[in-house]
C-alpha cells in the first residue's frame, strides 16, 4: 500500500522530482562568464535535452512565454555555445527582429558574442527547435545536432564558433529573469556594453576639426585619485592593470609636474582622441599645492607637459610664448574634479572655498565641469563587497548629492567610480563605471567645442 502511495505521488509529482533534479553542465566560472554578458540576471535551467528529449514539442512545451531565454549547446570536441534572444517562443511562423539578441562561444578564457546584423532577423519562431537567423539551428529535425544553412543575419566563423563538430552531447535552455531592484541610475553592467563603450571611445572625432584630440583636465585634493584615474583608463585599453602614472596615498601630491597622458588602444596601438591632464593636488594652506593662478594658465593652454609646478611662485609663460595666443587644440575642453567618496562630510572650509574659488573661473571660461567621486568602495562597506549595487545604494546616492550641493555641480554630473589600486586584474563592473565616466566627459568636451565653434 505505502509503495502505490508513493508511485502514485510520483506521478502525480513526477515533472516535480525532474526539476529539482535538473543540473546545468556549465561550471562557475562558465556561468559567471555569461552573467558578465547578461547583466544582473537570474538563470534558471527550463529544458535540458538529456533529460526532456530533443524533440521540439518537449522544448516548446518547457521554453515557450518564458520572456529572454539563453540557449547552450554542448558538443564532443568540448566546445559550449548558443544563443541569446530577449524575445518569448511562441511559434507564430514569424520572423523576430531582436536587438538584443546574440550568439556566444567560449573562446579561450572569455565566451565571444556576435550581434545581429543591422537590418536582418534574429530568428524565426516556428513550431521546431531553436534558430537563429534561419541561420543557425540546434537539434534539428529532433536530432543532438547543430546545422548551419546559407545566411547573412550573424557573421561568425564555423571553425572558431564549435570547431566544426555538429554532433551535440547537450543542450539547455535558461530563462532569463532581470532584477526587479530599482536604480537610482540606469546602467548596463555586461561585457557587451563595455565592448560598446570602448568602441566609443575609439570612434570618438572631436566636434571641431583643428581639435584631433579632447584635452580633460583632472582637479583634486591631494590623494583623491588623479594619477590613478588615468592608470586604470589605460589599464582597460591595455587590457591588464598598470601604473604608468605615479599614485599612491602620501600625504602630499605625488605629482608635482603638469602632465598630459595620451592614452593608447593596446600597448602598440594609435592613440585614442583624448587626453587626460594631471596637475598637483590641491591643499587647503596657502603657498601649498597647486596654485590657481596655475589652473588659469593650464586652461588657456599656455602651461607645457612636464612643467614643475612652484606653489610659492605661480607660472610665468616665456616671452616667446607670452605673446603667441594658445590654439584650440591646446586648450582645456573639460575640467574633471577628482573627489575622494570616504573624505567628502570631512572637506575644511578652506579647501571648500579654493574649490568655488576654481568653480567661478572654470565657470567664467565657460568650460563644462563635472566631478568624479572616487574610492566608493572605501567609502561603503556594501559597495566593496560588490560594485554592482553602486547605484542601489542609498548612502552612494547621498554622496553624490552631498558633492553637488557642496561643489555646485549638477548631480547628473557627479559620477561615482572606483579606480583600479590593489587589483591585479581588470574587474568587468569596475571597467564599466570607468568608462561610463569618460563617455560623459567626451560629452561634455563636445559640447564646449560646439558652442565654441558657433562663435
Amino acid at each position: 500500500m505505502l509503495f502505490c502511495f508513493a508511485l502514485k505521488m510520483q506521478r502525480r509529482y513526477g515533472d516535480f522530482f525532474m526539476e529539482e533534479s535538473l543540473t546545468s553542465d556549465l561550471t562557475e566560472e562558465q556561468s559567471k562568464q555569461l552573467h558578465d554578458l547578461l547583466g544582473n540576471v537570474k538563470l534558471s535551467l527550463l529544458y535540458k535535452a538529456s533529460v526532456h528529449g530533443y524533440q521540439a514539442s518537449a522544448f516548446h512545451q518547457r521554453c515557450d512565454r518564458q520572456g529572454p531565454t539563453l540557449l547552450v549547446a554542448y558538443n564532443r570536441s568540448g566546445y559550449i555555445f548558443g544563443g541569446y534572444t530577449s524575445v518569448d517562443y511562441t511559434r507564430n511562423e514569424q520572423c523576430i527582429t531582436d536587438e538584443e539578441a546574440f550568439l556566444f562561444s567560449f573562446q579561450g578564457k572569455f565566451p565571444v558574442y556576435i550581434k545581429a546584423n543591422s537590418g536582418h532577423y534574429a530568428r524565426y519562431d516556428n513550431a521546431g527547435m531553436p534558430n537563429f537567423g534561419q541561420q543557425l539551428y540546434f537539434c534539428k529535425n529532433n536530432q543532438p545536432v547543430v546545422y548551419i544553412r546559407g545566411g547573412k543575419s550573424f557573421s561568425f566563423n564555423a571553425e572558431r564558433f564549435y570547431g566544426n563538430d555538429t554532433v551535440l552531447t547537450e543542450c539547455e535552455v535558461y530563462k532569463v529573469k532581470q532584477s526587479k531592484s530599482k536604480p537610482w541610475r540606469n546602467i548596463r553592467w555586461t561585457s557587451i556594453r563595455r565592448d560598446e563603450l570602448m568602441q566609443m571611445m575609439r570612434d570618438h572625432k572631436p566636434l571641431v576639426t583643428s581639435v584631433s584630440r579632447v584635452r580633460i583636465l583632472m582637479i583634486g585634493p591631494v590623494g583623491a585619485g588623479k594619477s590613478s584615474f588615468f592608470n586604470s583608463i589605460n589599464s582597460i585599453f591595455t587590457g591588464h592593470v598598470t601604473n604608468k602614472a605615479m599614485s599612491g596615498s602620501a600625504g602630499t601630491s605625488l605629482t608635482t609636474q603638469f602632465r598630459t597622458y595620451p592614452v593608447k588602444d593596446g600597448r602598440e596601438g594609435k592613440p585614442l582622441p583624448f587626453v587626460l591632464c594631471d596637475t598637483m593636488g590641491l591643499e587647503e594652506q596657502t603657498g601649498a599645492g597647486l596654485d590657481i593662478e596655475d589652473i588659469s594658465s593650464i586652461l588657456q593652454g599656455r602651461v607645457p607637459d612636464r612643467y614643475k609646478f612652484n606653489p610659492m611662485v605661480p607660472f610665468q609663460p616665456d616671452e616667446q610664448n607670452a605673446s603667441r595666443p594658445a590654439s584650440l587644440q591646446e586648450k582645456i575642453h573639460c575640467v574633471v574634479y577628482v573627489i575622494d567618496a570616504s573624505k567628502i562630510s570631512l572637506m575644511s572650509d578652506k579647501l571648500e572655498e579654493k574649490l568655488a574659488v576654481i568653480h567661478r573661473e572654470i565657470s567664467s571660461l565657460g568650460i563644462p565641469q563635472m566631478v568624479l567621486m572616487t574610492k566608493v568602495d572605501e567609502a561603503c562597506p556594501y559597495v566593496e563587497k560588490d560594485l554592482y549595487i553602486i547605484y542601489l545604494n542609498s548612502y552612494i546616492k547621498s554622496k553624490v548629492q552631498e558633492v553637488s550641493s557642496r561643489l555646485g555641480v549638477p548631480v547628473s554630473c557627479v559620477l561615482p567610480v572606483k579606480n583600479y589600486s590593489q587589483e591585479l586584474e581588470l574587474e568587468l563592473n569596475c571597467d564599466v563605471l570607468l568608462l561610463t565616466a569618460l563617455q560623459q566627459m567626451l560629452r561634455l568636451a563636445d559640447d564646449y567645442l560646439d558652442d565654441v565653434d558657433v562663435l
